[in-house]
């Protein structure tokens, strides 16, 4: 049974203190809402030692931009509580002074709190699930990579390899032509099982790619190869593939399990299901909006602050259009 330790009542929660989170805290912040942010302390790009195509921030640690986020959203009144969110669910708490039912979310913790607030903002991101090929998960942010705009650069003119995990691989292998002219792609995986299967690309694909040189491997991985966080070669159970780097794409799983109560709308996707929502990032809840990975797994840095500006400012919208009314 859960026990009531601390119920606080807030126009704005957060869930989730990563780059779309902060910003729409600072966001109703600034338009003087008392707003929490519960963040579980495991941001997506916690493994990335820095962060690139971020104006003005370029190279900056992702740690670093976060402290300096939480500093700023608390500048403006903004608290924070280190929590995992068990479950979001309608309530109500009497009826308004037009005699209509005024409508609350609760939220439940993991900490056996239950709080309350007027809107919901969900910024939890998604977890890269890897396939279980030795040496890939350990090697994830430094070796093995996910975007060639966020990293191409650091392993330009490298051995790159492109292990395909569903059809999208061949997107990243044409991608990641722009930034070596030594390029080996895993095709075992096009299928979706990277570790079975006998993948092959579309003839056309295939003929682009092979007249760029890039080299064409259909047996599965089967061990990534070298010391440390280093990559000697890539395995299969035919020869050994000297590599750099690898660029690959795991399953994307959004962090939004705690939302299944309120059945949401949801929206299918070539990399998933995740939750629908309108250009202002508001789902089918009236009072939960969503920004970032959560909804769009393949936004950068600065695209999740965007989207968490403008789901920040239209919930402090709508909250002003309930306090009019």
């Amino acid at each position: 049974m859960l026990v009531h330790m601390n119920n606080q009542h807030w126009d704005a929660i957060i869930i989730g203190g990563g780059a779309a989170g902060l910003n729409a805290a600072q966001t109703l912040g600034r338009s003087l809402r008392r707003t929490l942010v519960i963040d579980g302390g495991s941001p997506r790009n916690r493994f990335a030692g820095h962060m690139h195509n971020v104006l003005a921030l370029d190279g900056t640690p992702p740690h670093v931009l976060l402290e300096r986020g939480r500093a700023e959203a608390a500048a403006y009144g903004v608290e924070f509580r280190e929590a995992e969110v068990r479950g979001v669910r309608d309530t109500e708490t009497g009826a308004g002074t037009d005699g209509s039912a005024n409508n609350t979310l609760t939220v439940e913790l993991d900490t056996d709190e239950s709080l309350t607030a007027r809107t919901l903002i969900v910024a939890t991101g998604v977890t890269d699930a890897l396939p279980p090929i030795p040496g890939l998960a350990e090697r994830w942010g430094t070796t093995v990579l996910h975007c060639p705009y966020c990293h191409g650069w650091e392993v330009r003119g490298q051995r790159i390899g492109v292990l395909t995990t569903s059809p999208l691989g061949a997107h990243q292998a044409k991608l990641l032509t722009q930034w070596t002219s030594d390029l080996t792609v895993f095709t075992a995986g096009l299928d979706g099982d990277p570790l079975a299967g006998s993948g092959a690309l579309d003839p056309e694909t295939e003929r682009a790619l092979r007249a760029r040189g890039v080299k064409i491997v259909d047996e599965p991985v089967t061990e990534i190869v070298g010391e440390g966080s280093e990559i000697d070669a890539v395995r299969t159970a035919v020869a050994d593939h000297p590599i750099d780097a690898i660029f690959t794409a795991g399953e994307l799983v959004p962090r939004d399990n705690f939302l299944a109560g309120l059945d949401l709308d949801r929206a299918e996707s070539p990399v998933g299901s995740f939750l629908a929502v309108d250009p202002s990032g508001r789902t089918s809840h009236p009072r939960i909006w969503a920004a970032g990975n959560v909804v769009n797994p393949g936004a950068t840095v600065p695209v999740a602050m965007g989207a968490g500006v403008m789901a920040g400012a239209m919930a402090n919208f709508a909250l002003v259009e309930e306090d009019l009314a």
